[in-house]
């Protein structure tokens, strides 16, 4: 399963935390995420040496590619919207925003009032609970890591 995280990268993703763990998280149980150099601390300088253009069209390339969008918006950005909208308006993809209960006052009531089929949303105080809620979803979708096969995956049923 590819999963595209999306984060604030143009803002300060440091602010908002949560985003590498989760990353971190997604990538142990063996799945991988298409965004995850994105996390690097020269993440914003190496997003400065391509074109705007270029950026878009890589985005858009890993939106189509993935299986499943998370995102990380406690803090979010124009950029997390864009993918949002765009996957909820132009796909039947499924997005997951996950984000801390402790901001949600700070969050744009056009995150916390999404009523779309394919969008879930996923408060949090802590980040067992992300891990928690992950693994649940995961089991519900019958997609799981094959035991000792990182990458590999086994549809159950």
């Amino acid at each position: 399963m590819k999963i595209y995280f999306g984060f604030t990268v143009a803002g300060d993703p440091l602010l908002y935390g949560g985003g590498e763990e989760i990353v971190e998280l997604v990538v142990q149980m063996g799945l991988e995420v298409l965004t995850r150099h994105l996390l690097r601390d020269d993440a914003w300088e190496a997003d400065r040496l391509i074109t705007p253009r270029k950026s878009i069209c890589g985005t858009c390339d890993w939106l189509e590619q993935c299986d499943l969008f998370m995102a990380e918006v406690s803090g979010s950005s124009f950029g997390v919207g864009f993918e949002t909208g765009y996957l909820l308006g132009a796909t039947t993809k499924n997005v997951v925003l996950f984000y801390r209960r402790d901001a949600v006052r700070k969050i744009s009531l056009l995150i916390t009032g999404i009523a779309h089929p394919h969008c879930t949303l996923a408060p949090y105080s802590d980040l067992d609970e992300v891990e928690n809620w992950i693994r649940k979803r995961l089991a519900a979708t019958k997609i799981l890591p094959r035991p000792g096969s990182v990458g590999k995956l086994a549809v159950l049923g």
